[in-house]
């Protein structure tokens, strides 16, 4: 750690001397690419320091930032806010205003910065509520006031040395932002990050990106609100690689055949979604070509690293990824090296068929409350292990309970929850983090997640059931999009089904049935065949205490706004079964 970076307004100081990137960040706007280098990154987060100053803004302040986009303005105002000593506070876009209202209360925010007009229109249902002094857009939006007018008001430079004075007893230690956990049951938790805990986490994770450094592309389109996608992007600072932003999930395809990305992060729900979409396509082509393609595909799901299969199945994958292989990979600009997981469990045929197509993707472990990364896979170093979450990065401490839980110490734990000492009693013990997940190390100290000690339940038998275990095996089925395991207390578990609609669809007419609404498909018996095929399969790896004896299928798809899932896409189990009690009751004859 040679580099001087100790606080995370040193990366854009760092990067210019080192790099001088001429396209730091990228945004589409109007259709159209625009960037800004190095220089004007470090120019334009001073020009904000000071019109925050003008402001009155001061060490301590907390600045709420809510974008419905990732976008280069996001990261100006990160870096001002906190060469001032003040703490940003990002709000994700898609929770309900009463959220907004909490969130921005709780942390006692003064101003914040809004993307668009939808969050904006959200904001000021309850901006009354609040004590902001003021809202600045990111978008123009008349009436409203723009960033830009901070930005002018910075345009004397005469405050700049109060700028450089504030910026020097700035210390790691200090409290950098408060981050509000999604969370899957109650009030949002605000996780205290200091500078020291993600500056060393990106310091320590960076060896496990094998990137080139001063000449890499990114893709960035994973809110930069959720830490991973917000260390992930002070690490590409840090590694001189031009930062561009997707303009949505919807357009990622397109936006990765633009500008070619070497490098880009996803969470399991995506790159499911993505693989789901290959298949589709395979299934439309005829003849030799559908052969071919589910002969690579059968080929990949197969794959295991460096060679393990031997000289014989190397071959084969050679002709594979000439034939069908390059195909996926243009699709996501040609160009891409590496994908990183996290936030959830990944499925192995996932890992194993990337890779096998040249795109590995690298799965890591971690979570808001350890600023992220606990462990991460590595392509180098024989590193990479399918099924697991990689090898604990350095500077952080691991032990497994007697229960299983996996318990961290290191440069990496939060410093408490904001207002709540009692929650961080409850999970900061001994010096230790307690993370709620279970979890095992295999002999050559490769972590496995096995699951999470709070959603184990066990029935009216007094058997153990771990729910993602059951739903990460049922999840390998393209019938399948997501799936909550359900049975505390029963006989018996169950399971509750939202089908892939996307891909029922396009199964339902390749089978000639014909269906106008989801409810006429998952009431078609060769649906509910095609689901019970995907339970049975799934049974055959668990005990007989733990298979699913019985499944509903829902006829709306599970969403952020809907209230089943969080803006990280965990689903709030909870809810969820509040939401779908009929079909709980149904289940089990209540």
């Amino acid at each position: 750690m040679q580099s001087g970076i100790s606080r995370l307004f040193d990366f854009p100081y760092y990067q210019l001397e080192k790099y001088q990137l001429q396209k730091a960040f990228s945004t589409k706007y109007n259709g159209k690419w625009e960037s800004i280098s190095s220089q004007e990154y470090v120019d334009l987060s001073n020009n904000m320091s000071r019109g925050l100053l003008q402001l009155g803004v001061k060490p301590g302040d907390k600045i709420a930032i809510i974008s419905t986009n990732n976008r280069t303005e996001w990261n100006i105002c990160d870096i001002a806010a906190l060469q001032l000593g003040a703490q940003t506070v990002p709000i994700y876009p898609t929770i309900s205003k009463e959220d907004y209202e909490y969130i921005i209360n709780h942390s006692e925010s003064i101003y914040c910065f809004v993307s668009d007009i939808s969050v904006l229109e959200k904001l000021n249902q309850i901006k009354q509520n609040t004590h902001l002094k003021g809202v600045f857009t990111f978008d123009e939006i008349q009436g409203e006031k723009s960033w830009k007018e901070v930005l002018n008001l910075g345009i004397d430079e005469s405050n700049q040395a109060e700028v450089e004075n504030i910026k020097n007893v700035v210390k790691p230690s200090d409290l950098a932002t408060i981050i509000y956990t999604s969370g899957t049951t109650g009030k949002p938790k605000g996780v205290l990050l200091t500078h020291d805990n993600i500056v060393k986490n990106v310091m320590y994770s960076k060896d496990r990106v094998p990137l080139e450094y001063g000449n890499s592309r990114a893709l960035s389109f994973l809110p930069v609100c959720h830490i991973f996608e917000r260390m992930i992007l002070y690490l590409y600072q840090y590694c001189g690689v031009d930062i561009y932003f997707a303009e949505s999930i919807e357009k990622l395809s397109e936006n990765a055949q633009e500008i070619k990305p070497n490098v880009m992060t996803a969470v399991p729900r995506l790159y499911e979604k993505i693989y789901d979409k290959i298949v589709l396509k395979g299934k439309d082509l005829t003849g030799i070509k559908k052969k071919l393609f589910f002969w690579a595909l059968d080929l990949g799901l197969k794959y295991e690293p460096y060679g393990a299969n031997g000289w014989w199945y190397e071959k084969q994958l050679g002709i594979a990824r000439k034939l069908i292989f390059s195909k996926w990979q243009a699709a996501l600009g040609g160009e891409l090296k590496l994908m990183v997981s996290g936030s959830a469990a990944l499925q192995p045929r996932l890992t194993r068929v990337f890779a096998a197509a040249g795109m590995p993707i690298m799965e890591g472990y971690g979570l808001t409350e350890t600023s992220p990364v606990i462990s991460v896979n590595d392509q180098n170093n024989d590193g990479f292990r399918i099924g697991t979450v990689g090898k604990i990065i350095d500077g952080i401490e691991v032990k497994i309970a007697d229960n299983g839980e996996i318990l961290v110490k290191g440069h990496n734990v939060m410093q408490g929850y904001y207002k709540d000492p009692e929650k961080t009693a409850e999970v900061m013990k001994d010096g230790y983090f307690h993370t709620g997940d279970k979890g095992e190390f295999d002999k050559d100290g490769f972590l496995k997640i096995t699951g999470r000690t709070k959603e184990m339940f066990k029935t009216s038998g007094g058997k153990y059931v771990v729910p993602p275990l059951l739903e990460g095996e049922l999840k390998q089925s393209l019938f399948i999009e997501q799936v909550m395991v359900v049975g505390e207390g029963q006989k018996m578990p169950a399971a509750i089904i939202q089908p892939n609609f996307e891909y029922l669809k396009e199964w339902a007419k390749l089978h000639e049935i014909t269906f106008s609404t989801n409810k006429d498909l998952i009431e078609n018996p060769k649906v509910l065949e095609q689901i019970q095929k995907a339970i049975d399969k799934c049974n055959e790896n668990f005990g007989q205490w733990e298979q699913i004896k019985r499944f509903e299928l829902t006829a709306n798809e599970w969403s952020i706004d809907g209230g089943e899932l969080t803006p990280t896409m965990k689903m709030r189990r909870d809810v969820i079964k509040e939401i779908y009690k009929d079909l709980y009751n149904k289940i089990y004859n209540n």
